[in-house]
């Protein structure tokens, strides 16, 4: 995919935030909600290592959104992502009305690099958000920005990058 040079700083700070929950010892994701005139609304990044798994950036935008936001500015939205949606924040993206999703890298690459880990298979099949939540437009995956994200994962399990 070929992002337009105007989202690249968005897809960035994704892979910044994802940095910063892997030195906070979290898994490394990291999410950023922008308005429709191109301003970040809100961002997050893994918060799972609390004990608690649904706490996915990509689920806590859409919280966040669903509280801060009118239907037409979620519809105008744009969420850009270090990695694909997992089913669940695909289905919570949907289910607040969310504009298009970027990702950096896919669910695939990432079954991929976790497997050349030997790390075990997540509770959840991981699905193309386009299974999931078939009327979201969805962009990625970003390889310009794809190998600095499979880095943030074999670092955080144990691999050499």
């Amino acid at each position: 995919m070929v992002v337009k040079e105007t989202e690249l700083p968005y897809l960035r700070r994704c892979v910044e935030l994802a940095a910063e929950a892997l030195e906070a010892g979290d898994e490394p994701f990291g999410s950023v909600l922008v308005g429709a005139d191109g301003s970040v609304l809100a961002e997050d990044h893994n918060r799972v290592a609390s004990g608690d798994r649904t706490r996915h950036p990509e689920f806590e935008l859409a919280r966040w959104s669903a509280a801060h936001l009118t239907p037409g500015e979620r519809a105008a939205a744009t969420v850009y992502t270090s990695g694909e949606h997992c089913p669940m924040c695909a289905a919570a993206h949907a289910w607040v009305g969310l504009g298009r999703i970027v990702y950096v890298a896919s669910s695939q690459q990432l079954t991929d690099w976790l497997a050349e880990l030997d790390v075990p298979a997540p509770p959840v099949r991981a699905l193309p958000v386009r299974e999931v939540a078939p009327g979201v437009e969805v962009e990625g995956p970003v390889p310009e920005l794809a190998e600095e994200v499979r880095a943030l994962h074999h670092r955080f399990h144990g691999g050499h990058g």
